[in-house]
């Protein structure tokens, strides 16, 4: 006979990631500090309580496999997607933060949605919006957050 081990509670995990947004923040720093070797640079609460959330989850689920980790590394790394994900990254999902430094700032956007996008508590319904405001020009928001790359051709 084999044992195994207990599986997670899956309802005490959704209880503890849906009481994140009610945390005070130093409640939520307490947390962070128990999850994490170092404090990020910034204070962006959804950001800090989206990687809470995937971290709680990862402890009582299990993380990425190997090869999905290095996979995701190497786009944070380059910032450049396979070809088979560049299609699909205009379906981005709603809680994702695109980050791009500009001018040595770091400017975070946060998808609520499809065609809704907050920057700097400011709505948009357009990356091309947003990368007009941080640029001050006319720039393509999928290629400013490098969701896209330049083909040859537009290159040329």
């Amino acid at each position: 006979m084999t044992t195994h081990a207990p599986l997670p509670d899956t309802a005490t995990v959704s209880a503890r990631i849906a009481q994140l947004p009610l945390l005070p923040m130093d409640s939520l720093w307490a947390l962070w500090d128990e999850h994490f070797d170092q404090r990020p640079n910034h204070h962006h609460r959804t950001w800090l309580e989206s990687r809470l959330a995937y971290k709680l989850q990862e402890r009582a689920f299990g993380g990425f496999k190997v090869s999905v980790r290095r996979k995701l590394e190497s786009i944070g790394e380059t910032g450049v997607l396979p070809k088979n994900l560049q299609r699909e990254a205009d379906r981005l999902l709603p809680g994702t933060i695109l980050t791009r430094i500009y001018d040595d700032v770091e400017h975070h956007v946060l998808v609520r949605g499809v065609r809704d996008f907050e920057y700097r508590g400011q709505r948009f319904t357009s990356l091309t919006a947003v990368a007009k405001v941080i640029t001050g020009c006319p720039w393509s928001g999928p290629l400013f957050f490098g969701l896209k790359t330049r083909s040859k051709q537009e290159a040329a």
